[in-house]
């Protein structure tokens, strides 16, 4: 899949792995649906991506009309709120990139120190998670299948890409994870699934597993502690960058033979007790 000329939506897109993913699409020629809570700064991002193409129009790569960038509030979790950001998409041009980048990462021993784990807790992290996941992949797949397939570089029609993320926790979950390490696992096993009943409709399903990154949930710790969380990652020793997972997120769109896989992004990390 091309991206340039294409319509994506990005999920989490104000901040973090969902603001550098819509970044990258958006430079690569994509106009960008950013769907985030309405108190994100998903207004302003968008403005500023506008901005930047309007200063970069002259000798652009991105060939005929420069593409937009557009905010869509909404709880990933909310039908309505969803469809109205697919709608959003709608209007500037055919969906053809989905990326679910949206969730939360609350930890929480099951037995605490103030007892055992509210179910509330654990349920609103796989609502998020995992159910806003499915929500924008169910509500975004039925608007791809309607559009006309697209031609690939290498021959092969296609209609769209999905891509989720994951977590290595997904496979190596620590302790007071297990409400986020059961979503991410989740949304790694219903990768393949939903990948082969897409396939008839020409849409590919792929998921990022993603180490640990610098967000804005690791922005919070003490600089020293994020370089010792860095220094546990084999090589290269450091946090992971939201670009690097952008750039993977575009690689996916473009190469049609990924399809039905999680892909760790982790630098060979494997997630010790806690």
């Amino acid at each position: 899949m091309d991206i340039k000329g294409t319509v994506a939506l990005v999920t989490g897109g104000a901040s973090g792995l969902g603001a550098a993913t819509a970044k990258r699409l958006f430079d690569g020629g994509a106009s960008v649906v950013l769907v985030d809570l309405p108190n994100s700064a998903g207004e302003d991002y968008a403005a500023e991506l506008n901005g930047a193409g309007s200063a970069n129009a002259t000798g652009s790569t991105r060939g005929g009309s420069d593409p937009k960038a557009v905010f869509a509030p909404a709880d990933v979790t909310n039908e309505a709120q969803v469809q109205a950001a697919v709608d959003a998409a709608a209007s500037l041009g055919t969906l053809r990139i989905v990326v679910n980048c949206a969730g939360i990462a609350t930890p929480g021993k099951v037995l605490g120190r103030d007892g055992v784990l509210p179910l509330e807790a654990f349920n609103k992290v796989i609502q998020i998670n995992l159910v806003g996941t499915f929500n924008v992949i169910r509500l975004a797949a039925a608007a791809m299948v309607e559009s006309e397939p697209v031609s690939t570089e290498l021959g092969g029609p296609e209609r769209g890409v999905i891509i989720n993320t994951a977590s290595v926790a997904a496979f190596e979950g620590q302790i007071g994870q297990p409400a986020y390490a059961a979503s991410k696992g989740a949304v790694a096993a219903m990768t393949l699934p939903l990948a082969r009943e897409f396939a008839r409709s020409l849409i590919r399903v792929a998921t990022i597993a993603p180490g640990i990154f610098e967000t804005p949930m690791m922005a919070g710790l003490p600089p020293a502690a994020q370089e010792s969380l860095g220094q546990q990652v084999p090589h290269p020793a450091r946090l992971g960058r939201a670009a690097e997972y952008a750039n993977l997120a575009a690689h996916i769109v473009e190469n049609a033979m990924l399809n039905g896989e999680t892909i760790r992004l982790d630098g060979a990390i494997r997630m010790g007790l806690k």
